[in-house]
């Protein structure tokens, strides 16, 4: 059975796609459609901030492009070799809270320690940075993208906690992505499930894919990374039939395999 997963591949140096290779694992044949593509800005601000971990209480990251934009930095020599002295050491001793195991994995790669990587969403890291953190206490230094949601600032200023937002990227639509919507359902036809890894994905792709199914749109099984994607699917009218439980490869791919395995006669193979 094929599943249209609406994401970015994995860098190729690092090995399988990790979500291919465990819908694998579950007789599913997974392929990868890159949505989003990223415009990095303010990089320039974002290293002069970070060269000043004494201003801060700490560093937020709820996106992995926020840390590609800090590798982007670190890229000129001046500025790795002021990371790697003494800047790294100075912003280990204050808290980087991030969401996922992802973010978390590319915050170890600058040098960091990340926590409350386990919190799937930002609702949840919001909690977990309120159980830690005082009110009225240095700012969090908080790198992320202009379609950010703004429930963790919210939360965070709702006791007392302050937080600094700095944009470093803008997301846009991929250039191939609806070329390759066309090519994907021409040459495999109508997937079983379909997997949403962003709001932003929900806004790009819908519309193509709604079109492309025409009346089959309704035998797919929509499926989203988190609780956030799930709402923005619903808002536009498509009902979720599986929400992972946390953003991992293992959890979307159990989800997706209990939400198709009542119907495997009549989803095309």
């Amino acid at each position: 059975m094929k599943v249209l997963l609406l994401k970015d591949p994995k860098d190729k140096d690092s090995g399988p796609d990790p979500y291919i290779k465990e819908l694998g694992s579950h007789s599913l044949e997974a392929t990868l459609i890159p949505v989003l593509s990223f415009e990095f800005i303010s990089l320039d601000s974002l290293f002069e901030k970070l060269s000043h971990p004494e201003c801060y209480g700490g560093l937020v990251f709820t996106s992995p492009r926020a840390l590609e934009a800090i590798k982007m930095c670190l890229k000129e020599k001046s500025k790795k070799e002021a990371w790697s002295k003494s800047l790294k050491q100075m912003w280990n001793i204050k808290p980087t809270y991030v969401v996922g195991k992802a973010t978390a994995s590319l915050v170890e790669e600058i040098g960091l320690f990340p926590q409350g990587e386990k919190s799937g969403n930002a609702e949840k890291l919001a909690e977990y940075i309120c159980s830690r953190e005082k009110p009225n206490s240095s700012a969090l230094l908080f790198p992320c993208g202009a379609l950010k949601r703004e429930v963790l600032p919210t939360v965070l200023r709702e006791k007392g906690i302050p937080l600094e937002s700095l944009t470093v990227y803008q997301t846009t639509q991929h250039p191939d992505l609806q070329a390759s919507l066309s090519s994907y359902f021409s040459q495999q036809g109508i997937p079983a499930s379909i997997v949403f890894f962003s709001p932003s994905g929900v806004k790009f792709c819908l519309q193509h894919i709604q079109k492309l199914s025409g009346d089959l749109i309704n035998q797919v099984k929509f499926a989203a990374i988190g609780p956030t994607t799930a709402q923005a699917l619903e808002a536009a009218g498509i009902p979720v039939s599986c929400t992972a439980g946390s953003p991992t490869p293992q959890d979307l791919a159990a989800g997706i395999h209990r939400a198709l395995h009542p119907h495997n006669c009549s989803v095309p193979q």
